[in-house]
């Protein structure tokens, strides 16, 4: 077939870097990308599949909180990235949510939040870095185990908050050295992965690369699956 499109959302200016390095990984895997910010018609588009790019904290509105922080919020990606995940969750389009993206996931599922890490820091640094120096430690038996090969990483990370109360059929399948929730994935959808770093600024690694890889081949085999029936 036509390579796959791959939906690459993302606020309406900036975060050139992020969203240019998940693009040359979706097109080094065969796929297409489309990036698409708040303002665009994003309806009128056709994809096969979603990445929900990291970014700027969401509202705790979205999880039925009261906010505990004063971060920045952006309500329009807000608005954008929840009807995204919604359609590509009806759709059962494979969607890998970076960071911002995995907890946007685990909201439109009906989890909710830490909002701040500080606090629930004691092994690990509260310190930001795009260098590999948090330990990921990966559930045995988990697609994500499979994809990485490996039950223990060394990943990035660049978030203020994370995943708290887990939303309906994801599955907790790393954390860090502090127990703090890295990534969650429903087994039961073709490919549905939510992680916490940012393997964009980690594509040196092969195993990083991996997520990019399986993202696109499923929404090829996807693709293909439903132009035969």
């Amino acid at each position: 077939m036509n390579k796959p499109v791959i939906a690459i959302t993302g606020p309406q200016r900036g975060a050139f870097g992020p969203r240019f390095l998940v693009a040359c990984a979706v097109r080094l895997y065969g796929g297409r990308p489309l990036q698409i910010r708040p303002e665009d018609a994003w309806q009128q588009h056709q994809y096969q599949g979603v990445i929900v790019t990291g970014g700027h904290d969401i509202d705790p509105v979205l999880y039925a909180a009261e906010p505990e922080v004063k971060p920045q919020y952006d309500s329009a990606r807000d608005a954008l990235e929840s009807a995204v995940i919604d359609d590509a969750l009806a759709r059962r389009l494979p969607l890998l949510g970076i960071c911002r993206g995995a907890q946007m996931l685990n909201a439109r599922r009906g989890g909710s939040l830490l909002q701040e890490l500080k606090s629930h820091r004691r092994m690990t640094s509260n310190r930001w870095t795009v260098l590999p120096l948090k330990t990921l430690s990966i559930c045995a038996g988990s697609r994500l185990a499979h994809w990485l090969g490996t039950p223990r990483c060394r990943i990035n990370s660049l978030h203020n908050q994370a995943i708290d109360r887990v939303g309906t059929n994801l599955q907790v399948v790393g954390r860090d050295l502090d127990g703090i929730v890295q990534a969650v994935e429903d087994p039961n959808q073709p490919f549905l992965l939510g992680v916490q770093w940012h393997p964009e600024f980690l594509l040196f690694s092969a195993r990083q690369r991996r997520l990019f890889a399986h993202l696109v081949q499923t929404a090829r085999l996807s693709a293909e699956q439903n132009n035969h029936t």
